[in-house]
């Protein structure tokens, strides 16, 4: 079993790609597989969270690029900052992961969730889409920022 234990910053190539939902992107141990079939293994610092793009090795120049899953979300994009504000509040005191971009709001599914929505006068779209989170105040992105924009992967990768 390879195990990941380092996120590292480089360019180089990728060995593998490692594809994973949001709810295994927090876990800092964790037994996976990669999208070629390898077994592996996630030690990690304790926190982190795993954002689309970043890498992971074992310290030995091996390089394992990780995937944002789609996953099932509801986005709500608002031309109105107010009611995009509005609709993140509520939303946050619902204690909702919820990913902030500039003009949308994402988080998973929730069909309540999206009723409360549409009665605020928005329009809730349900998508396969990657879902990236807002780092939690006991969290830290692997990379230290977070992104602002969403993230396309021109690259073929097995399954």
């Amino acid at each position: 079993m390879i195990e990941l234990t380092q996120i590292i910053k480089t360019d180089s190539e990728p060995e593998a790609y490692l594809t994973l939902p949001v709810d295994q992107r927090v876990r800092s141990r964790l037994r996976v597989t990669l999208d070629d079939g390898r077994d592996a293994g996630l030690f990690l610092p304790r926190g982190t969270l795993l954002r689309g793009g970043d890498r992971l090795s074992n310290g030995d120049g091996l390089v394992i690029e990780i995937i944002a899953a789609d996953e099932t979300v509801t986005t709500v994009r608002c031309d109105d900052l107010a009611g995009l504000a509005r609709a993140a509040y509520h939303l946050g005191n619902r204690h909702v992961p919820l990913q902030v971009e500039q003009g949308w709001l994402r988080y998973l599914h929730d069909h309540v969730l999206d009723d409360m929505l549409r009665q605020m006068g928005l329009e809730p779209v349900v998508e396969q889409a990657p879902f990236e989170p807002e780092a939690g105040a006991y969290q830290q992105a692997a990379h230290g920022h977070h992104h602002g924009h969403e993230h396309t992967h021109p690259h073929e990768h097995s399954q």
